[in-house]
């Protein structure tokens, strides 16, 4: 196996390639799950290049050969079609869209510790999933806007329905409200029932984590993804006007409930562009990150394009765990 970072800044991802076309990854990777764990670690992010994994079972069946633990995805922020057991579609934006970079699930009570990402149908153009590294990100952070966050945290306002984002029913896989009210009370969500039909939901989370296993402090919210400035201007000026900063999809506040300034955010997002590395997908890679330490996000593209996700290792806030 060849062992190489992808840019000669050694930065992450670390690609693997194999020497000998026979290699089967897929048990070779259970053989070797310990130390590529912990490659993942030292690295951030492992890019597995040039294999035969040709099908989104054969990328199922790598991804729980690493980590068994795959995941259902519940509490959802975004369109996902299931196209195998425990693996999704990524986000199903539009392409001409761009979505930044974030950790996945950063907004709720429990999130993946690692996701992986699978390249069955390269785009044409663009499409790329950028990813960037805490390790160069959080030092490079103002200390004022980590110290706001750190001190007020972040809240979560969304609004399900309207025909605008996702329904509650899509969000947490039921259409049973009572199974919903009873999510959001084991979870501190607090929750109310809009015109009979909609659900709107608040919920104080963290600004912040720590890594279970090397105990960095890594910036870890969606502020910036759910805040009202994420929305293309035009959109958000006929959303305001017809709904209100309350009736928004989702938007984003500090834990009291006071706005967080546009300013603060558009520096978080610049500040991760400015960190990221990028490349163009190939047939049959697969991406895997920790994602505490990584953040991933979308570019825009063209022509077909079809980027397969599985997640992994459950980890719930220290805040809920008990």
């Amino acid at each position: 196996m060849r062992e190489s970072p992808l840019s000669a800044d050694g930065g992450l991802p670390l690609v693997l390639q194999s020497n000998d076309a026979a290699v089967d990854l897929i048990q070779w990777a259970g053989v070797h799950r310990a130390a590529l764990m912990a490659k993942l670690i030292a690295h951030g992010a492992l890019l597995f290049r040039g294999f035969s994994i040709d099908s989104p079972q054969a990328f199922a069946d790598l991804a729980g050969a690493l980590t068994p633990d795959l995941l259902d995805y519940l509490e959802r922020a975004a369109v996902r079609s299931q196209v195998a057991p425990k693996v999704f579609t990524s986000t199903e934006l539009a392409a001409d869209q761009w979505i930044p970079h974030h950790h996945e699930m950063s907004y709720s009570h429990n999130w993946p510790a690692r996701i992986y990402f699978y390249c069955d149908t390269p785009p044409a153009e663009g499409g790329c999933t950028p990813i960037a590294s805490e390790r160069v990100f959080f030092p490079r952070l103002d200390p004022a806007i980590k110290q706001r966050f750190i001190e007020r945290k972040v809240m979560y306002v969304r609004n399900y329905g309207h025909g605008l984002d996702l329904t509650w029913q899509d969000a947490f896989q039921t259409d049973n409200r009572a199974a919903v009210e009873d999510y959001c009370r084991r979870f501190n969500v607090d929750f109310e029932w809009i015109d009979g039909k909609g659900l709107r939901t608040r919920q104080v989370r963290q600004a912040i984590a720590t890594h279970p296993q090397t105990g960095e402090t890594v910036w870890f919210n969606h502020a910036h993804m759910f805040h009202q400035s994420n929305l293309e201007p035009e959109i958000r000026e006929v959303l305001l006007q017809s709904l209100g900063s309350e009736g928004l999809p989702r938007n984003a506040y500090f834990g009291d409930g006071t706005p967080i300034e546009t300013a603060m955010l558009d520096e978080i997002r610049a500040l991760y562009r400015e960190c990221s590395v990028s490349f163009p997908w190939q047939r049959g890679d697969v991406l895997l990150l920790d994602n505490f330490i990584t953040v991933h996000a979308r570019e825009p593209y063209k022509g077909a394009r079809r980027i397969l996700v599985a997640m992994a290792d459950l980890h719930v806030s220290g805040a809920l765990s008990s």
